[in-house]
C-alpha cells in the first residue's frame, strides 16, 4: 500500500502544501473550515507526517515531559495515580501526533534540579506536566522554567508563581463530604491527613472543617490523625482513632490507601463496615472499586486534570500567553458500600 504523502493531503482537501503544514504543526493564522477539511484529508488518506522533518520545520519537538514524584523513594500510594496521569497525557498527545516523555524526579537528591536540566537540554520538550508534589516546590519549578521551558503545575496547593495551574475543588468536595457523613446520623467524623509534602491535602482537611461547621458539629483535635498517604500509615491511625474511649462512627481519610488501611484495622478488631463504622477516602483509585465492601469516595479528575494540562501546552502559540491563569476540574462524590447510617 502506497504511504499518502502531504501532496496528497493538499490535494485532497484543495489548499495549499503550505496549509497543510500549517495544520499539521497546529499554527494559528488557519480558518477553522479549513483546518476540518484538511483534518479530515488527513484521516482519510490515513497520513502520518515525517517527525524528523515536521520538528525541523516547526521548531519543536512535538514532546510533553510528564515530571512526577519518584515512587521509588517511598511507599508509594496506589500506582494507579501515576498510571491515571499518563492516560491523560497520552490521549492529548495522540489527538496532536506528540510524543509523551515520563520522568519520575527524586527531589530528595540535591541535584534533582541538576538533572532535570540535563533532561531539558537533551530532549527539549516543548512544555513540561507538574504533577504534585513537585508542583509546590520552588526548587523543582525554578529548575524547569529557568530553561524557559513552558511549564503547567497540576495541584499545587499554593497561589504562588504565575505558571499555568490545573486543579480540582478539594476543600468545597471534601465538605460535601463531611455533610454527607453527617446527614447520615454520624456526629463523631474523624479525618485522617495526609503527607505534609502535597500541600494540595491540606484543603482537604480544611474542607472537612468547613464541613463540620455547616453541619453544627464541633471540631475535636482528638478526631485527627496524621498520615503519609500509605496505607500503612491508615491502618495506624485507624488503631488509633478506634482505641479512643468514645470512637468515631465515621473516619474520612484524605485519600483511599490510608482509606483501606482504616478498613483493614476496623475488620482486625471485628468491627463491622458500615453498619457500626463509615470509612470514606478520596481519589477513587481501581481499589476503592475492588475491595469489599467496596469505599465511598470521591473521584478526583485526575486523568482529565492531565489531560487539559497536556492540551494547554500544545496549543500554547510559544509566547505564553496562553499559560497563565488556573484551571479547575470538579471532583465528585461516588456512594458506595463503606457508609451506612450511624449506629444507634
Amino acid at each position: 500500500m502506497v504511504k499518502a504523502t502531504i501532496d496528497d493531503v493538499a490535494k485532497l482537501a484543495g489548499v495549499s502544501i503550505k496549509t497543510v503544514s500549517r495544520v499539521v504543526n497546529r499554527e494559528q493564522n488557519v480558518r477553522e473550515s479549513t483546518r476540518e477539511r484538511v483534518q479530515q484529508a488527513i484521516a482519510q488518506l490515513n497520513y502520518r507526517p515525517n517527525l524528523s522533518a515536521r520538528n525541523l520545520a516547526s521548531q519543536r519537538s512535538h514532546l510533553i515531559g510528564l515530571v512526577y514524584d519518584d515512587p521509588s523513594a517511598y511507599e508509594i500510594p496506589s500506582g494507579g495515580f501515576i498510571i491515571r496521569m499518563q492516560q491523560g497525557v497520552l490521549r492529548a498527545c495522540a489527538a496532536a501526533d506528540y510524543e509523551l516523555l515520563i520522568h519520575p524526579c527524586n527531589y530528595r537528591h540535591r541535584n534533582a534540579g541538576d538533572k532535570l536540566h540535563a533532561l531539558i537540554d537533551q530532549v527539549r520538550p516543548d512544555g513540561i506536566v507538574l504533577a504534585a508534589p513537585l508542583s509546590n516546590m520552588p526548587r523543582i519549578v525554578n529548575a524547569i522554567t529557568a530553561k524557559g521551558t513552558p511549564l503547567v503545575r497540576m495541584s499545587p496547593g499554593e497561589v504562588n508563581g504565575d505558571q499555568y495551574k490545573v486543579v480540582t475543588n478539594d476543600r468545597e468536595v471534601c465538605a460535601e463530604m463531611t455533610r454527607y457523613l453527617a446527614s447520615l446520623g454520624h456526629r463523631r467524623i474523624a479525618f485522617v491527613t495526609g503527607h505534609r509534602s502535597h500541600k494540595a491535602i491540606k484543603y482537604r482537611f480544611l474542607g472537612y472543617k468547613d464541613g463540620l461547621e455547616q453541619s453544627g458539629l464541633p471540631f475535636s483535635k482528638d478526631l485527627v490523625c496524621s498520615g503519609d498517604n500509605s496505607f500503612g500509615s491508615g491502618e495506624a491511625c485507624g488503631d488509633s482513632l478506634l482505641s479512643l474511649d468514645t470512637p468515631p462512627t465515621a473516619v474520612f481519610a484524605a485519600n483511599d490507601d490510608m482509606a483501606a488501611g482504616i478498613m483493614r484495622a476496623a475488620d482486625r478488631r471485628g468491627i463491622d463496615i458500615p453498619d457500626q463504622l463509615s470509612v470514606v477516602g478520596f481519589d477513587d483509585i481501581t481499589l476503592a472499586r475492588q475491595i469489599y465492601p467496596s469505599l465511598t469516595t470521591i473521584r478526583q479528575p485526575l486523568s482529565n486534570m492531565a489531560e487539559r494540562a497536556a492540551h494547554a501546552l500544545i496549543n500554547d502559540p510559544g509566547d505564553g500567553s496562553k499559560l497563565k491563569g488556573t484551571d479547575v476540574v470538579p471532583s465528585k462524590l461516588m456512594i458506595r458500600e463503606s457508609t451506612g447510617p450511624a449506629p444507634a
